[in-house]
């Protein structure tokens, strides 16, 4: 098993890319081979010519290269028609919301790898598409916020007066948290953050932000890494604790996002009403429920009162040309890992811990057990 397929996006709004020239050409090295659909990567840098030069063949269509025996995508496909039973697919899957689409792959007999599933670990850190992609959602959230903001970011003395640095509140301190908080600094903002999981607070005191202490008990985070869910009541708390801090913030990101589930509802229209006429809020979990009430997938949404309200999901394919090479690496990392050398061969191992966590089907069945009821 060492053919591989490299798909274009059929999503409008994708920019990204799922192999770049560089990678293929070091897996070709490798022993394997590529087809790569025209213009797969020409949204995010990489023309048609690059693929050529580095080894791979150019196919017209998705469909003349089913007879791969690995095929990388970045989003689900709408089905899994025309693939050829045992083929191994990498894609983001939305398990948890994409039941139907789980069961025609196990029906067709197709062994399909979900990206977000992938653990994480030490081992598979270089494979972990989550943390390379919303590292860069991050980075742009800070962009994207102090591009509309009506101030500058940066504390400025100057002869006609002295400009106060703009305030960022960070809710929610994981891989993109961590970034945004980062870029506020290096922009020049003042920044106060906030996450559940108190292990972070020396994180954040690291990048120079100040650290929000809010007292909800009992808190922490899953074996994954992920934080755990919060009670009703905990909400409740955490709710009124932030909104003090909205107030006198100008710019706010949220980006609590609990795997698997509905994000939980942080700021309300009660909070956005108190806050001041042209403030920023970014909420970086709409595609999952939104973490702000009124916030709009894809849109911006402009409050009576003046404040702004930013979808902030998928912001990595802003910048294109860096998330693609993030992914790449992820998907060269995963296909070096189970390459075995002596056989020549990629060898689905079951055996692996990364395999067991993200192969979802295979022989005809779900096999992962936390999809099996499907």
């Amino acid at each position: 098993m060492k053919t591989v397929l490299v798909c274009r996006e059929t999503d409008p709004r994708e920019t990204r890319v799922a192999l770049i020239p560089d990678d293929i050409k070091k897996l070709i090295g490798m022993g394997f081979s590529f087809k790569v659909v025209r213009g797969a990567g020409i949204k995010s840098g990489f023309s048609d010519e690059a693929y050529e030069k580095a080894g791979a063949s150019l196919i017209d269509k998705e469909e003349q290269g089913y007879d791969s025996e690995i095929v990388l995508r970045i989003l689900k496909p709408q089905s899994a028609d025309g693939l050829k039973k045992d083929t191994l697919h990498l894609s983001y899957l939305d398990p948890f919301n994409e039941k139907a689409l789980l069961k025609e792959f196990a029906e067709k007999g197709i062994q399909a790898v979900s990206l977000e599933m992938i653990p994480r670990t030490t081992l598979a850190q270089k494979m972990d598409v989550q943390s390379s992609q919303t590292s860069l959602a991050g980075y742009v959230a800070v962009v994207n916020a102090a591009a509309r903001l009506p101030k500058i970011l940066p504390m400025m003395v100057t002869p006609s007066g002295t400009i106060n640095p703009a305030r960022v509140f960070i809710i929610g301190v994981g891989v993109a948290g961590l970034q945004a908080i980062a870029t506020a600094k290096r922009l020049g903002a003042r920044v106060d953050a906030f996450d559940t999981r108190p292990v972070v607070e020396e994180q954040v005191k690291s990048l120079g932000a100040s650290f929000v202490k809010i007292d909800l008990g009992e808190m922490g985070q899953t074996d994954q890494g992920y934080a755990k869910e919060l009670t009703p009541e905990q909400i409740k708390k955490q709710q009124e604790a932030q909104a003090k801090v909205c107030e006198r913030s100008n710019i706010v990101i949220t980006t609590a996002k609990v795997f698997g589930r509905k994000a939980p509802r942080l700021i309300g229209k009660d909070v956005i009403d108190r806050m001041q006429p042209g403030s920023i809020i970014v909420d970086m979990a709409v595609s999952t429920g939104g973490n702000v009430e009124g916030s709009k997938l894809f849109e911006e949404v402009v409050t009576d009162n003046g404040v702004i309200i930013m979808s902030g999901d998928y912001l990595e394919r802003q910048v294109p040309f860096d998330a693609s090479k993030m992914l790449s690496g992820n998907f060269t990392a995963f296909l070096t890992h189970f390459y075995n050398k002596e056989q020549g061969e990629f060898v689905v191992n079951l055996e692996d811990e990364i395999m067991r966590g993200c192969l979802l089907t295979k022989g005809g069945a779900i096999i992962h057990d936390r999809f099996k009821e499907a």
